[in-house]
């Protein structure tokens, strides 16, 4: 017995080590998966911009509100309460509005590990119905054309503004014009984003609303013939005077309060107007121009030619209108 005793703790005595290295083998494996999970966390993040998550978790939580009030179930939900959500949601919301809570409500069961399937019949047909009673037609912003983009430049030169404020306001208008910008694109680019060149000025946009892998892109602006209105000239001179590694140190909707201001001292009906006039100024006077599809997208970066064709049929409504000849006679 004795002897068996001694074998067994020789036996246990020389399998310590390969048991330590076991656990310490297993102990290395834990901290590598919480590792890798915190990481897979940090890339599901990073899958959508913030500015996406942040409207995911309100359109949500607009739905979770619903649902409490009504003593419904919200986290999993069915096809019954979220088609219930989008009728109650109809009675005061664009029809826009409605597909992308939609999007988001699913987006925000598939986080939490949950399926609901928003192709569902009840879904489907109920969003079918309340688009025949409301339309899909969006009343955007008007466009900012070139015309109104020189009265918007003659308004700040006439204003009381310093000289310092006219600079920097001029050159947010006409960059944000000449290179289809973005509000969020515009007040990104960095003095590291810009090269000057012989024909103007190269931006480099390091990630987009429709880059989301941030791939980035170039938008080549070219120097003008009027100095006035050159947003070249304007930049070089906003650059010399502002130091910032920020080229417009300033938030997006200052863009749009910008546009706002002098709008209103141009005498234009300001509050038609928004941030995004800027760019979809730019598409709508490019395409009167008889700029091509391809030629627009290539300085906007829109993926899909939809929206490019939206701004260049606006830019069609009097440049080939079926009464032009008449207007002769």
């Amino acid at each position: 017995i004795a002897s068996c005793l001694v074998g067994s703790e020789m036996c246990i005595r020389d399998r310590l080590p390969i048991i330590n290295g076991y656990r310490k083998i297993m102990k290395n494996l834990t901290t590598e998966i919480k590792k890798l999970e915190i990481e897979t966390l940090d890339n599901l993040k990073m899958s959508k911009a913030k500015n996406t998550i942040r409207a995911y978790k309100s359109d949500y939580n607009d739905f979770a509100a619903f649902c409490t009030k009504h003593g419904m179930q919200y986290m999993p939900s069915e096809p019954k309460i979220v088609s219930l959500y989008l009728t109650h949601l109809s009675k005061k919301s664009k029809f826009s509005t409605l597909k992308r809570r939609l999007a988001s409500i699913n987006v925000m069961h598939r986080y939490k590990g949950h399926y609901l399937d928003t192709k569902h019949p009840i879904i489907v047909e109920n969003l079918m119905g309340i688009k025949r009673q409301i339309g899909v037609h969006q009343k955007a912003k008007k466009p900012l054309l070139f015309n109104e983009i020189k009265q918007l430049i003659k308004a700040i030169n006439e204003s009381s503004a310093s000289k310092y404020k006219k600079l920097r306001d001029k050159s947010v208008i006409l960059i944000g014009f000449s290179g289809g910008f973005r509000r969020s694109e515009l007040v990104a680019i960095t003095r590291d984003d810009i090269e000057f060149v012989k024909e103007g000025v190269k931006i480099f946009v390091k990630k987009s609303k429709s880059d989301q892998s941030g791939e980035g892109m170039v938008k080549a602006i070219p120097s003008f013939k009027y100095v006035e209105y050159c947003p070249v000239d304007h930049l070089k001179n906003w650059m010399f005077e502002n130091k910032d590694k920020i080229i417009f140190p300033i938030s997006d909707k200052n863009v749009a309060l910008i546009i706002k201001k002098h709008a209103l001292i141009a005498g234009l009906d300001y509050e038609k107007y928004a941030g995004h006039s800027l760019r979809s100024g730019f598409a709508t006077t490019t395409a009167e121009l008889g700029a091509s599809e391809r030629n627009i997208m290539a300085m906007t970066g829109h993926k899909s030619v939809d929206m490019v064709r939206r701004y260049i049929k606006e830019a069609d409504l009097f440049k080939n209108n079926a009464l032009n000849k008449l207007t002769n006679k």
